[in-house]
C-alpha cells in the first residue's frame, strides 16, 4: 500500500508534465508524426490468431514493418489446424502453431517470453483487426522511451466510421460488468458513463487503471515484473488483470495523441459459446480479485476519480 501511495505522489508531478506536453501536441503534433526511431529494432510484436482473414493479418504486418523500430513480428495460431505452404511476408515474420487453443493471453505470453529473453525493450499485443498508420506507432514509441514511469500505453481507438470506442476504464465491480451485459441500458446508463471515464473527454494523456487488450504497447521489463498475462483467463479479463498489476508500480498510460482503427466484433454479443466464455473468466477473475472487497479497486479508481472525473 505504501508503494502505491508514493507512486501517486510521483504521479502528479507527472501529471504536471503530462499538461504541458498534451498542450504541446495540441500545437505541434505534426512534429511527433515525424520523430525518427534512432535506436532500431526495439520493438517485438505478436498478434494471436484463430481462423484468422489472412488478407487482414498480411495487411497489418505489411504497415507494422514500416516502423525502422520493429525487430520481429510473431503470428501466433491459435486455430485447430495449421496453414500449408504459408508464405510469410519478410524474414521478420515468425508464425507458430499451437497444438491446442492456448487462449488470447496465454498465446501472447510465447512471444512475450521471446522479448524477455532477448532483452527486447518493448513489446507490442496487437489484435489483428486493426488498422493503423506506422508514424503513429513511431510516435507512441519516442513517448514510451522518453518516460520510463509508463509500463502500457494505449492509443486513442476508434471505429470504422470514426466514432470514439470508450476503452479507458474503472476496475469494475460485478454490477458493472454483469449489469451491463443483462440489466437494461437505461438502468446502467449513468454508472456505465461513470465506468467508462467518458466525462474525462478522451482528449488528454491519463494514467488509467484498465485499458483495452485490443493494442497494448508494453515496456517489456513491466510485463516480466507483472509476471505476464494470467493464462489462468482463456480470453476477457485478461487485459484488466495485467493493467492494473502493471499499474501498481508503473504507469498505464492512455495516449490521445495517436489514432488507431479497431473493428471490434462484440463476439460475445453474438455467440451464446463466447458469452459463456465471458461469464466463466469474469467469475474466475473476481474470484481472484475480490467480488464485493477489493482495496486495490478502490484505491485505483478513487484516483482516476479524482483526476479526470
Amino acid at each position: 500500500m505504501m508503494f502505491c501511495l508514493q507512486k501517486y505522489y510521483f504521479f502528479y508531478s507527472w501529471q504536471n508534465f503530462c499538461s504541458f506536453f498534451s498542450s504541446y501536441f495540441k500545437k505541434k503534433c505534426y512534429l511527433c508524426k515525424r520523430l525518427a526511431i534512432v535506436d532500431g529494432f526495439m520493438l517485438n510484436v505478436s498478434i494471436v490468431l484463430y481462423r484468422p482473414n489472412w488478407e487482414q493479418v498480411i495487411n497489418l504486418t505489411q504497415v507494422l514493418l514500416q516502423s525502422p523500430c520493429v525487430r520481429r513480428i510473431y503470428w501466433i495460431d491459435n486455430s485447430p489446424s495449421s496453414v500449408a505452404n504459408l508464405q510469410l511476408p519478410s524474414q521478420q515474420v515468425e508464425y507458430r502453431h499451437n497444438a491446442q487453443n492456448l487462449g488470447y493471453g496465454a498465446a501472447h505470453n510465447i512471444a512475450i517470453r521471446e522479448s524477455i529473453y532477448d532483452n527486447i525493450p518493448f513489446h507490442l499485443v496487437i489484435n489483428p483487426d486493426i488498422l493503423l498508420d506506422s508514424k503513429d506507432l513511431d510516435c507512441m514509441m519516442d513517448f514510451i522511451r522518453q518516460n520510463p514511469l509508463v509500463g502500457s500505453l494505449m492509443p486513442k481507438v476508434t471505429y470504422p466510421d470514426g466514432q470514439l470506442q470508450y476503452l479507458c476504464k474503472l476496475l469494475p465491480t460485478p454490477l458493472d460488468v454483469f449489469g451491463r451485459r443483462f440489466l437494461p441500458s437505461s438502468w446502467m446508463a449513468q454508472r456505465n458513463h461513470r465506468y467508462e471515464m467518458r466525462s474525462s473527454g478522451y482528449d488528454k494523456i491519463m494514467n488509467v487503471p484498465y485499458l483495452s487488450g485490443c493494442f497494448m504497447l508494453l515496456r517489456t521489463e513491466a510485463v516480466q515484473q507483472a509476471r505476464l498475462f494470467d493464462e489462468r483467463f482463456f480470453m476477457y479479463p485478461e487485459d484488466m488483470d495485467l493493467t492494473r498489476r502493471i499499474h501498481r508500480n508503473y504507469l498505464t498510460v492512455y495516449f490521445p495523441h495517436a489514432t488507431i482503427i479497431h473493428d471490434h466484433a462484440k463476439a460475445s454479443y453474438k455467440s451464446l459459446r463466447m458469452l459463456w466464455i465471458h461469464i466463466v473468466n469474469m467469475c474466475r477473475y473476481f474470484n481472484k480479485w475480490g467480488w464485493f472487497f477489493d482495496k486495490e479497486r478502490k484505491l485505483f479508481n478513487d484516483t482516476a476519480i479524482h483526476e479526470y472525473l
